[in-house]
């Protein structure tokens, strides 16, 4: 008992002591959001003496599961089996190999990543922007919506034409077996609706479940944890309001604002004091958060002291910013701070540029997260689609992306005409091949070709029987059956490439040594569930997004392009107070300094422009402009009032009036506008 709670203050020893029901922990920037969840995980296993199977506990990336699992570890005795702690992808995955049989498919498939996904959908439809439709499909997905329905919905021709494709895309994946990251969690729900006897019983098997970083959960997120919740109620949430960033890939602020709504008789616990940043750090953070409306209400305590004042960079370009930067981190270089605890953040991708011109001039080494990533490179790609054959002979997208690698003299027009003749037999490419004699492919390609693709299946057919028989050995036969590295050979990148491709040997012998029982497909779907922060390694200064900067932590952190326009953005489809939380999620991530950037023109799509400082700047209280808006009521949406004649009501929205403030009460069923002046807080 002593070893989880000596680290806790007394906001989180009552957290983790409310095991029943449910309850929501909410924990401000750098709060000890992961002690108090990982301590309540061992609470409710060492002192309550729940069975580790009967807890799980759900985050959103593989290095937060891979870091909240070895601390709860580390706290726990005598534990037969651990607990589950992993992503909700990886949930859904592990469950979908369990039960996707009721759905009468097999649980051999492959989990296909976003790279392939537009690809399918490409060879589908050429025409229309194949992001936008992957996007679509996605948002059918998370909102349950199917291809009949939204084809329903569409008022729009291009909509209508987006549904018919939606329609192919998931004919496709089912007749290859293939599932999308999306279908992880919607399939998973959908089995879980369809079958409640299968839902009482996870429910029953799962009986503690804590979900970190509930604020960035979706519609079907939600609908999921409540198909969970289906025999009890013992469901912990553990998130920040004010640090809601992902409203555009679906995140709903409405899940953490109104929990206690959704799950009735809630307990919530605050978690305010801070253990990351000095005192000037938060005093601008919490003067910022401030201006927004739709917010639970909490302040940020400093616990470390004070420290050096948040530095505003002013430039006069994007060259001079870049200089001005390089200059400061290499004086804390020179000062002996590390290189990873430094970390440049910005709100557009595009403003990385010349940063990372002015520390290649100054010599400094830099690392840029969610730029190209690993797995995304052509050569990597091209061997994970072997693998992917190797592991399912009928996947044909895999099939042709490498039947011409290394080159085998396959034009375009060849692969169409095996192509139509094996879908006139119903069967995969490879099966086609394999069932039809030289002779009778010569007909369709050059003699000289056929023999060439019976040769190709031979030895993939040939590769497969001894994966099977010496899972480490494959990744050497791989190579040296179709000498992979002689693709790139007399390439003006061939070192790199090359260099990659045996990184890419390495990893996978490193995962066969971690878990020798493992097959092919489980390392394929293990390799999906990679995310932009399992890339945060090695002695270089970061450089990313404030969406990758989410959960880390720097000594120094410099924050670019505080301009309006940038940061906040604004125009159509902009939400301020999302905006505002990522200014907030960004200020909060510096543990020693903070620098903010202002250039006063940018050149920025092709043109040089003129720019004002962010208003974020001066809401924080660092300087004065023209752009001002007005520090929050006392009152928000959810907030439950009197007033002297209408009684009690809850408010459903506030807007200003004049030098007041407008609020939308609901009385009972009635609404009606009150000026906040004229009610009382309950």
């Amino acid at each position: 008992m002593q070893k989880i709670f000596n680290k806790l203050n007394e906001s989180q020893s009552a957290a983790v002591r409310q095991t029943e029901g449910p309850v929501l922990i909410l924990a401000g920037a750098g709060s000890g959001k992961t002690t108090t969840i990982v301590s309540r995980l061992a609470y409710l296993i060492e002192v309550v003496g729940i069975p580790a199977s009967n807890t799980l506990t759900l985050t959103f990336t593989n290095k937060a599961a891979k870091e909240m699992k070895e601390r709860a570890l580390s706290m726990i005795e005598n534990v037969a089996y651990p607990p589950l702690l992993c992503t909700f992808h990886k949930f859904g995955l592990l469950f979908l190999k369990f039960h996707i049989h009721l759905l009468n498919r097999a649980n051999n498939f492959v989990v296909i990543d976003t790279d392939d996904k537009k690809r399918i959908i490409k060879k589908i439809n050429s025409e229309l922007p194949t992001p936008l439709i992957a996007s679509e499909i996605s948002r059918y997905k998370n909102s349950l919506i199917s291809p009949d329905d939204a084809y329903k919905q569409a008022e729009l021709f291009t909509y209508k034409q987006i549904a018919e494709i939606y329609a192919e895309y998931e004919k496709y994946l089912l007749e290859n077996n293939l599932v999308d990251f999306d279908d992880l969690i919607a399939l998973t729900y959908k089995l879980l609706d369809e079958n409640p006897e299968l839902a009482k019983a996870t429910s029953q098997k799962y009986q503690y479940i804590m979900i970190d970083e509930y604020q960035d959960t979706n519609e079907l997120q939600f609908k999921l944890l409540q198909k969970l919740c289906t025999s009890h109620n013992n469901l912990c949430v553990v998130g920040d309001d004010d640090q809601s960033i992902y409203g555009w890939r679906g995140a709903h602020i409405r899940n953490i604002m109104e929990f206690d709504q959704d799950f009735c008789g809630a307990s919530i616990f605050k978690l305010e004091k801070n253990y990351r940043s000095r005192a000037p750090i938060l005093k601008v953070a919490n003067a910022l958060i401030e201006h927004n409306r739709s917010r639970l209400g909490k302040k940020l305590i400093a616990t470390r002291g004070d420290g050096d004042d948040v530095t505003i960079l002013n430039s006069n370009d994007e060259n001079e910013e870049s200089r001005n930067v390089a200059t400061k981190i290499e004086k804390l270089l020179e000062s002996g701070v590390r290189a990873k605890e430094i970390a440049i953040l910005y709100r557009v991708n595009v403003l990385s540029r010349s940063i990372e011109e002015g520390l290649n001039r100054f010599g400094i080494n830099y690392k840029l997260v969610g730029g190209l990533r690993f797995y995304e490179r052509a050569e990597i790609k091209d061997l994970i689609s072997y693998i992917r054959l190797i592991t399912n002979n009928h996947d044909d997208f895999s099939f042709k992306r490498v039947v011409n690698k290394p080159k085998r003299g396959f034009g375009k027009a060849s692969l169409d005409k095996i192509e139509l003749a094996a879908h006139a037999k119903g069967s995969s490419l490879f099966e086609y091949i394999e069932n039809t004699t030289t002779e009778e492919l010569a007909a369709l390609v050059r003699k000289k070709n056929a023999a060439t693709l019976k040769e190709f299946i031979e030895n993939i057919k040939r590769v497969k029987k001894l994966s099977k028989e010496s899972t480490y050995e494959f990744i050497d036969v791989l190579e040296d059956t179709f000498h992979l590295k002689e693709i790139y050979k007399g390439t003006q990148d061939e070192d790199e490439r090359i260099l990659n491709m045996d990184e890419f040997y390495g990893l996978f012998r490193d995962f066969v040594k971690k878990s020798p029982e493992s097959s092919l497909d489980e390392f394929l779907n293990e390799l999906t569930l990679q995310s932009e922060q399992d890339q945060i390694e090695g002695e270089s200064i970061y450089m990313m997004s404030i969406h990758a900067s989410k959960g880390l932590e720097f000594e120094h952190v410099f924050v670019i392009g505080m301009e309006e326009g940038f940061l906040p953005l604004v125009g159509d489809g902009s939400d301020l107070e999302e905006e505002r939380r990522l200014g907030y999620v960004a200020f909060t991530r510096a543990k020693e300094t903070l620098t903010l950037c202002h250039a006063q023109s940018r050149f920025y799509k092709g043109r040089r422009s003129d720019l004002q400082k962010s208003r974020f700047l001066n809401e924080a209280g660092l300087c004065k402009g023209s752009l001002k808006c007005e520090k929050n009521t006392a009152f928000k949406k959810g907030d439950l009032v009197r007033h002297k004649l209408f009684g009690t009501g809850r408010i459903t929205g506030v807007s200003k009036s004049g030098r007041e403030f407008k609020l939308q009460i609901n009385f009972a069923g009635t609404k009606r506008d009150i000026l906040a002046s004229f009610v009382e807080k309950l």
